[in-house]
């Protein structure tokens, strides 16, 4: 071989050393790239669905203007699925929903519990016009108090067994209306359906302190973010009773939008 062929063949060796070195050194980069991509999966009843969103995608009234989508649409977190379904209870959710966890799930989003406190027969008996059943209603709903709280306090536990490496997100509801809650029975119904709501956001809240130290596990209260927005307000973040089913009484695109922004907010505080 002539010394130019020589040379000739070491360049190319040299080159195709160096080509390599880059793709081996871009490998771990790569993969470093996409385990920083949060697996997240959000379980739940109505509110962690996005009914009230519109643009419905199944029967269980999943939105894509829903606070699980708004969380995907931020960079580094990853909606694998939604199961979360319109009237789900806690029971519900235990039975039906913990499939979609494994190990892999990084996060976690839930809220659940108005159901089992049957809050929609209260709304339906306190407004827009207060029937006979309204107060007893609303009592009713105070009396499942305890045993809501047992029944999170174990579906909180369960769901960290099935995603024993996620961080899980509990979230509370708004208040409905733009009046400060009031328990007591002359109080109006405003009022005392707020109230209601005070007290289920507390249960959800003692029942997420009560898990074990080793639970990453975080309450988010959303009263604060939807202040000065609720139904009748210049700027609501709740379709009124007058919207309708499915959407009253539920969040719209821009109630969510409030949900996703202080979920947000603690995940970006857990990182």
């Amino acid at each position: 071989m002539t010394v130019g062929g020589r040379f000739l063949s070491r360049l190319v060796t040299m080159l195709i050393a160096v080509v390599a070195l880059v793709m081996v050194g871009a490998v771990p980069a790569v993969a470093e790239s996409n385990s920083r991509t949060v697996q997240y999966v959000a379980l739940g009843d109505s509110y962690a669905a996005g009914q009230g969103g519109g643009d419905y995608l199944n029967n269980c009234l999943e939105s894509p203007n829903g606070y699980p989508y708004l969380l995907d649409a931020e960079k580094r977190i990853h909606l694998r699925t939604n199961v979360a379904c319109t009237g789900a209870s806690t029971q519900e959710v235990a039975e039906t929903q913990l499939s979609a966890l494994n190990r892999g799930t990084r996060l976690v989003t839930l809220t659940v519990g108005a159901a089992d406190l049957n809050l929609s027969e209260v709304l339906a008996a306190c407004s827009p016009v207060p029937t006979d059943d309204c107060q007893g209603a609303i009592i009713n709903a105070i009396g499942l108090l305890p045993d809501l709280r047992d029944s999170l306090t174990e579906l909180y536990a369960l769901v960290a067994a099935e995603a024993p490496n996620a961080l899980i997100v509990v979230t509370g509801y708004p208040y409905l209306f733009d009046v400060a809650p009031n328990c007591a029975q002359n109080a109006s119904i405003m009022e005392q359906v707020n109230c209601a709501t005070l007290l289920l956001n507390s249960t959800i809240q003692q029942a997420v302190a009560e898990q074990d130290s080793d639970v990453d596990i975080e309450y988010v209260d959303v009263t604060g973010a939807f202040s000065g927005h609720g139904i009748g307000s210049a700027v609501p973040f709740i379709n009124p009773p007058q919207a309708g089913l499915p959407a009253a009484f539920h969040p719209n695109a821009a109630g969510y939008v409030a949900y996703a922004e202080a979920i947000s907010e603690v995940v970006l505080q857990s990182a």
